[in-house]
């Protein structure tokens, strides 16, 4: 008598597998005649590239960053000083993030990345910068428990329609295993275009901005946080974010950054 509802059951499955693997199979091929068809360009210059949007000339043009820095603010050093020689900034005026890293300097090729990311929907970007922003931040990623994107204001959040902090942030999550904790911190009131700004005007602009919600403090209090963006310039607004995070009680703030300033007319030491 379960011999019939057990077949029924048996070629229901068997059509929903045969539709599945129909319909994938139509993506695929969706996705290949749209490749014929509008082949991927490289951001910068413009040139089709294979795969990801940039091209292997661009790719060599980018400034990655490597040892020796500063340990703390991971300023690029002209020439070695030696193990845990902190750079003039740090020393002057340290953060309240305890170490930072950023994959490459915000060069041209950097900045048309990252405009395009942010303004273009360019989220296929996304990839590749996200890696290699994890391969930069390895050291920060083998003891942190959580990764919290740099949040935008929801009206600036509504315009965009999507975060690329928070699409860096997953890409460095599916990278490193470290989870994602994409709510936790809030923009509580909206903040002026930073650009335009003096370093001091950026950090009044950013004072008070920010805020660990309340029903998401369980996932900050006691935690060892690497905070993501994309940009670091003066610092002002990872700063006020830092400081947010920790007043929740993190137990330290990294921050990893896919491009920073660096000031290229004078020695960082």
């Amino acid at each position: 008598m379960d011999a019939e509802p057990s077949l029924s059951r048996s070629l229901s499955s068997q059509l929903y597998g045969a539709l599945a693997a129909c319909r994938g199979a139509w993506s695929h091929a969706a996705k290949l005649v749209l490749d014929v068809a509008l082949p991927t360009l490289c951001v910068s210059c413009r040139e089709p590239v294979e795969g990801e949007g940039v091209c292997a000339g661009c790719w060599a043009k980018l400034s990655f960053i490597a040892p020796p820095y500063c340990p703390r603010l991971g300023i690029p050093f002209v020439y070695d000083p030696g193990p845990d020689m902190l750079s003039m900034e740090a020393i002057a005026n340290p953060p309240a993030n305890t170490r930072a890293r950023a994959a490459v300097r915000y060069d041209d090729v950097a900045r048309t990345l990252v405009h395009a990311l942010k303004y273009q929907d360019r989220t296929d970007l996304a990839p590749p910068m996200g890696r290699w922003m994890a391969r930069a931040g390895r050291e920060l990623l083998d003891g942190a428990d959580v990764l919290v994107p740099v949040p935008l204001h929801w009206r600036r959040g509504w315009s965009r329609r999507y975060n690329q902090s928070g699409a860096l942030a997953r890409i460095i999550a599916r990278e490193s295993g470290v989870t994602v904790a994409a709510e936790a911190l809030r923009r509580i009131r909206p903040t002026e275009q930073q650009i335009s700004l003096s370093r001091p005007q950026r950090a009044s602009n950013v004072q008070g901005a920010f805020k660990v919600a309340p029903d998401r403090q369980h996932l900050i209090g006691g935690r060892r946080v690497i905070l993501i963006d994309d940009v670091l310039t003066s610092g002002a607004t990872v700063d006020a974010c830092a400081r947010a995070l920790l007043r929740a009680k993190a137990a330290a703030v990294d921050v990893l950054v896919f491009a920073r300033v660096v000031d290229g007319q004078r020695t960082p030491i």
